[in-house]
């Protein structure tokens, strides 16, 4: 036996059950491209330049993210486009993975760079007013 099943009669790789977990809260965001519209998002009924989410779909992805630790991209997409009724092809879906690995990660760097700045502010800061016999350069 493999490490996941085939369902003849639907044509699909079977995935674990989805996990009942906690819902998150989804959020409408700005369309960026006219063309294509990302997965997990549908164009706003009342603004085209608005996407609005689709949680059944984004939570699937997320149970998808899951699920790449343990079966290939082509295996998840299929389950994906399968649960969803939506389909993803398995480049689509490591594209939407990478890039999202990439904004994660340059969050966090944007993240850490401003607790330092902020850090070394408070530093000067406490050196300025604690400057004593020191001059400065008057502007008249």
């Amino acid at each position: 036996m493999s490490k996941y099943d085939y369902d003849r009669d639907l044509g699909f790789w079977e995935l674990p059950k989805p996990f009942k977990g906690e819902e998150k809260e989804w959020h409408v965001i700005a369309r960026v491209s006219l063309r294509q519209v990302p997965f997990g998002y549908r164009v706003h009924p009342e603004n085209d330049r608005l996407l609005e989410p689709i949680p059944e779909e984004l939570e699937a992805l997320e149970l998808a993210k899951r699920h790449l630790k343990q079966y290939s991209y082509r295996e998840v997409a299929i389950w994906l486009s399968k649960t969803t009724g939506r389909y993803i092809s398995h480049m689509g879906l490591h594209k939407r993975i990478k890039v999202e690995q990439k904004r994660k990660k340059s969050a966090a760097i944007k993240r850490k760079l401003t607790q330092r700045l902020k850090e070394a502010l408070s530093q000067i800061e406490k050196l300025e007013q604690g400057r004593v016999g020191s001059y400065s350069i008057r502007e008249d």
